[in-house]
This record gives C-alpha cells, sequence and structure tokens, in this order.
C-alpha cells in the first residue's frame, strides 16, 4: 500500500474518533456512564490508530496501540504528544474496562464527565498533528 492509502486511513479514523467522541457526550448527557466510558476510550483508541497510519503501523490489540503511540510518539516523537497524554490514554482503558465488565462498578458522572473531556483533549491533539503533518 501506498502512502496515500495511510493518509486517507489516518483520515478516515479520525473522523470515526469523533463520532465516537460525540457518542460518549450524548450519552453522558444522558447519564449511561458506563456507556459514555466506553465510547470515550473508543474515541481515544481510534484515534491512536490514525496516528498508526501516518506511520503505516497497524497493530491489532489495544494494548499493542498504546505501547506503539508510547514508542513512536513519545519517546521517539517529536514532543507533540507527552507521557501525559499517554496516562490519559491508559487510564481511560482502564475505566472502560471495569465500566463493559465489572457488574458492580459505578461510574459517577464526574469520573465519566473527566473522561469525555480527555477523549476530546486526545481527538483535538491528534488532528491538529494531523493537519500540521500534510
Amino acid at each position: 500500500m501506498d502512502r496515500e492509502y495511510y493518509i486517507e486511513l489516518a483520515k478516515v479514523r479520525l473522523e470515526r474518533a469523533k463520532e465516537l467522541l460525540e457518542d460518549s457526550k450524548d450519552l453522558l448527557a444522558k447519564e449511561s456512564y458506563k456507556s459514555a466510558n466506553n465510547r470515550a476510550f473508543y474515541a481515544m483508541e481510534k484515534s491512536i490508530k490514525a496516528l498508526m497510519a501516518t506511520k503505516e503501523v497497524e497493530v491489532t490489540t489495544h494494548n499493542g496501540g498504546l505501547k506503539q503511540f508510547n514508542y513512536l510518539f513519545i519517546h521517539k516523537g517529536d514532543g507533540s504528544f507527552t507521557v501525559e497524554d499517554y496516562q490519559r490514554i491508559a487510564k481511560a482503558e482502564q475505566i472502560r474496562n471495569v465500566s463493559d465488565y465489572d457488574d458492580f462498578y459505578i461510574a459517577s458522572r464526574e469520573e465519566t464527565k473527566q473522561q469525555v473531556d480527555n477523549a476530546k483533549y486526545i481527538v483535538d491533539k491528534v488532528e491538529k498533528y494531523l493537519e500540521n503533518e500534510q
């Protein structure tokens, strides 16, 4: 596959990340906190996959995506992304896991709002990065 394919793939993935972010906002407003946590994480995850496309890297697991993001965009990166960005996404994955799989987990409005805000921050930051890459 050529470079144009990966550029388009990054755009498609970012658009999907934006859709997921909007879903998380809607779910937060409806007080469906566990589902909002899920959508917020996936907005971040899809953003990370958009970044991976710029490096022509495919990942198949959440953990693999997070590791590649850490390696390619933080440790070897140009300073556009930080350890704090990595931590936001890692925390969102933890909260998504308990929201999806722990029957007794109670998601709070405050925690969920923070997840949605973090997702917006990551999606916006990735969008700005991709605009500067083109």
